[in-house]
Order: C-alpha cells, then sequence, then structure tokens
C-alpha cells in the first residue's frame, strides 16, 4: 500500500466520515486507525504503536507543532482576558453605532482580514476575536463569519509577499533561485486567492447567499447566529464580563500582539543581527516568531489591565487557565489532524502524487497548469496541508519547466500549486486553517465547513477554467481579468437563480 492510492484513503475515510456524521474527533481518529492498519499490515501491536508513538506522540513532540498550540493557548488566554475586562463588549457597543448594517460589519471583517496578512493562524484568531461582537450584533452568522475569516487567512497570505507563507514557498524553491522574487512573480496568476476575495466583496454587498450558509444566515436574522450548537460556540472561558471596560481594552492589546508578533517573527529571522527586513521574513521562524509575540502581547495586556484597576490580579490569573480550557477542541482536532496528516506521509501519499505529475507532464504540457492546480487541490484537501502540498508539486513542475529556460509555464505552474494548495486547504475538514477559522468565529467546526465548501468548489472551477485559459495565452493581465469576468457572471447567475426559487416559494 506504500506509494500507492491506499495512501489517500485513510484522508478521504476521515473527510467523507465528518461530512455525513457531522462529527470531526471520531471521523478523524477512525482514519488514523486505518491508516496505522494499512502501515503495519493489519499487526495489532504494530498498528498501536505507528498510532500513538509514530503519530500522536511524534505530531505532539515536533517542535513547530508545538509551537503552534502555544501560541494558541497565549491566544486564548488574551481573548479570554479581553472579553473578562468588557474590552470585547465595549467594542461591540462602539461597532454596532459606527459599523451600519450586516453588509457593513462583512466588509469590515473582509477589511481587517487584508490587513491582517502576516500568518493565517494569526489573522483567523485575531479576526475571530475583534469581529464577532460586530457580527454578532448586526446579526451575521458564526457560519458566515467563519467562511470571511478563512477566506482572508491562506488566500491573503498567499499573494502577500511579506508572510509566513512567502517564507515558506521561497524554501521550496530549488537551490540557487530566488524564492520571494519567485513567489512575486506567481502572484498575478494566483487566480484561486484572487477570485476568493472577489467573491467575499460580491456575496457581502449583494447579500447573495446559497446552500447551507443561506439556512445559517436565515436563522442569523431570526436571532440564532449559531444554528448549530457546539463545545466552540462562546468558549471564551468569561461568562460575566467587568463593566469598566472600553473600547481601548480590546484595541490595545490587539494592536501590541500584532506588533509583537511582526517583531517576533522577524527576531527568528536574524533581522536584529544584520539581516534585511525581507529577508528576516523570508528566513523567520513563524512558529516561535508568533510564541515570542503572543507571550510579548500577554504580558501588556496583564500589566496594562491591572495597572488600569480594569482587573484584579486574581481574575487575570484565573483567565489563563479559562483561556486554556477554551482552546481545547480547537488543539484537540489540530492535533488529530496533524496524526492523520503524519499517518498518510508514512504511507507515502508524496511519492504516489509526484508519480501521477511526472506522467501527465510529458503529453498535456499546455493543460499541465490546470492539471497541477486540480492535483494540488486534491493533495491539500486529502493531507490538510497546503504547505506540504508546496513542498511536494513546487520542485516537480520546476523540473518540467526550469525557471532558466524562460517558459512562462513555469511561472504559472508554480502559482497553479499555490492557488490549488490554498483551495485544497480551503476545503478541507482537517486543514490547520480551516480548523483555526472555526475557532476564532467560535462555530461548529462541520457547520463551517458545510456552508464554505459550495462557495470554495465555486471558485474553484472558474480558476480551473482560467488556468486552461493561461497557458494557451500565457497573459497574465489578460486572463486574470477574463476569471474575474467569468467570477463575476456566474456570481450574477447564481444571484438570479437564488432570486428566482426565493419568488417560488413565496408563490
Amino acid at each position: 500500500m506504500q506509494g500507492t492510492f491506499w495512501s489517500l484513503v485513510p484522508a478521504v475515510v476521515a473527510i467523507v466520515l465528518a461530512l455525513l456524521t457531522k462529527e470531526a474527533y471520531s471521523s478523524l481518529f477512525i482514519g488514523i486507525i486505518i491508516g496505522g492498519l494499512f502501515y503495519s499490515g493489519f499487526s495489532f501491536t504494530g498498528t498501536l504503536e505507528h498510532i500513538f508513538k509514530d503519530g500522536l506522540v511524534a505530531q505532539l513532540s515536533d517542535s513547530y507543532n508545538v509551537g503552534i498550540l502555544v501560541f494558541l493557548i497565549f491566544l486564548g488566554i488574551i481573548v479570554c482576558l479581553m472579553n473578562k475586562a468588557g474590552g470585547s463588549a465595549a467594542f461591540g457597543k462602539w461597532a454596532s453605532s459606527h459599523v451600519k448594517g450586516r453588509v457593513g460589519a462583512q466588509l469590515a471583517t473582509v477589511l481587517l482580514g487584508i490587513l491582517i496578512f502576516i500568518d493565517d493562524y494569526f489573522n483567523c484568531l485575531t479576526v475571530g476575536s475583534v469581529m464577532r461582537p460586530v457580527t454578532d450584533c448586526q446579526k451575521v452568522s458564526r457560519a458566515k463569519l467563519a467562511y470571511l475569516i478563512d477566506s482572508t487567512a491562506a488566500p491573503i497570505c498567499i499573494i502577500a509577499p511579506i508572510s509566513s507563507w512567502a517564507a515558506a514557498v521561497s524554501g521550496f524553491a530549488p537551490e540557487g533561485t530566488n524564492g520571494l522574487l519567485l513567489f512575486i512573480r506567481a502572484i498575478p496568476y494566483n487566480y484561486y486567492a484572487i477570485l476568493t476575495i472577489v467573491m467575499m466583496v460580491f456575496i457581502s454587498v449583494c447579500k447573495l447567499d446559497w446552500g447551507p450558509m443561506a439556512v445559517h444566515e436565515k436563522n442569523a436574522m431570526e436571532g440564532d447566529v449559531f444554528t448549530v450548537q457546539s463545545a466552540q460556540n462562546d468558549a471564551d472561558g468569561s461568562s460575566a464580563a467587568s463593566g469598566r471596560g472600553k473600547v481601548v481594552d480590546l484595541v490595545l492589546p490587539i494592536v501590541v500582539l500584532i506588533a509583537s508578533c511582526v517583531v517576533g517573527m522577524i527576531y527568528t529571522g536574524g533581522f536584529f543581527s544584520g539581516a534585511s527586513f525581507i529577508e528576516a521574513f523570508a528566513n523567520s521562524d513563524a512558529s516561535v516568531g508568533l510564541v515570542l509575540g503572543s507571550f510579548g502581547g500577554l504580558v501588556v495586556t496583564f500589566v496594562f489591565y491591572i495597572v488600569r484597576r480594569v482587573l484584579p490580579f486574581k481574575d487575570c490569573m484565573a483567565c489563563i487557565t479559562e483561556g486554556f480550557k477554551a482552546m481545547v477542541p480547537a488543539i484537540t482536532i489540530l492535533a488529530l489532524a496533524w496524526t492523520l496528516k503524519g499517518t498518510t506521509d508514512s504511507l507515502g501519499a508524496a511519492s504516489y502524487v509526484a508519480g501521477l505529475v511526472e506522467k501527465t507532464a510529458g503529453s498535456l504540457l499546455n493543460f499541465l497548469p490546470a492539471v497541477v492546480f486540480v492535483i494540488a487541490c486534491l493533495l491539500a484537501f486529502a493531507s490538510g496541508t497546503s504547505w506540504g502540498t508546496f513542498g511536494i508539486l513546487i520542485p516537480i513542475t520546476l523540473s518540467v519547466f526550469p525557471l532558466e529556460s524562460g517558459n512562462p509555464l513555469s511561472i504559472i505552474c508554480v502559482a497553479a500549486c499555490m492557488a490549488g494548495a490554498v483551495c485544497g486547504d480551503h476545503c478541507s475538514p482537517i486543514s490547520d486553517t480551516t480548523i483555526m477559522s472555526s475557532a476564532g468565529a467560535k462555530c461548529d467546526h462541520l457547520s463551517h465547513v458545510s456552508t464554505q465548501l459550495p462557495y470554495a468548489l465555486s471558485v474553484a472551477v472558474v480558476s480551473f477554467a482560467t488556468y486552461l485559459l493561461a497557458a494557451f495565452i500565457q497573459n497574465a493581465v489578460v486572463s486574470l481579468l477574463v476569471g474575474i469576468v467569468l467570477m463575476i457572471v456566474f456570481l450574477f447567475a447564481m444571484r438570479r437563480q437564488v432570486k428566482r426559487g426565493d419568488s417560488r416559494i413565496k408563490a
């Protein structure tokens, strides 16, 4: 089963079960068990050892993963502090008088998500913390908030030259290649990310929703922003808020947190040892940088609240355990998703996918960008990781179309790989970014997945058609404009279809 289609089966089973049963924990664990059975040749002891020693324990002892978990905990504590101090409630009241209507709340969420382009994890949890009071006040569903967060996390980071994602892609470039320049040249061809932004703005302004999202939005307008209750809903660890909180008690910690995380990331990249700002970002360790930044933000928040006497010291300390508890659902799903990814890797999924791309490359050169996009989508969907998909596919595509050859298809294929990875990551219930978006919005995780899927697949279809065109005309501006026109035409057609359906219901 090594390096064959069977290597993808554990992840596929977990995803299908999650979508059918609406229960993530058991679905992920069943996928892990299947992977363990495949790896050990159906040996009982071998399966147990692979699941726990090679899987769960190995993933939770990985330094990068531990850093992300610590960052989650620190952020959970900060959110708990802001809520208990009354900063979130005060910001919600202020925003209700300045952000007008559901359209304004959604556009404000999109704008904030675009501004926080440093890292997708940081984006998800920060935007969620800030915008939840606003969207709740304007009766926007938590599922819609989770979609907007998810769509301004990875899609923004993958077209931002200064981000942890740019650093990751640069690291996968062949030796001797300017990875950052490769990333920048690929931006105009990153159709999925750009068209996702177009869709978000359109559906927010035109009040367009379809599929499961329409149900959630209808319920939200009637006063139920959750539709599906779960452990994630409002698990912020602070039901009793202080009445002394002001808007500054939310804004200042968030601003300090952003600044601290930027400093933390460039510090790990050697900025204070002589590296330039761009070089420091390209060489940064996002996991360590986010831990350092979030710890700095946490210390400042503690001191700020105690000095202002917004929260007594005892209540600040109580937020440590409460903030940790609030992040337990997200941490549990992340740990299981990482273990499932490790199982898939051990079965040789990477070599299987690499073989598929190499077989395709010989006979379908002009169709290769579209093919790479689809394969990247499927691989990221099954594995739940964009960065792992980059690491597998970017070197393969550049071996088919070396940059030195000057063939424009090399850049288009790299962009298709990045776009497909983000698309698959966006759709996958076991993706860490999808999990973080649910945590940031305090939304039931599988509700987020089921409501987002029709939107993400719509953009994926338009992106696929645009890559087919781009491979033949090889003009970034023209193909992008055609893609945007196709996206808008689709949305207008969908809007007309939704209105026709509404009129039939009324009749």
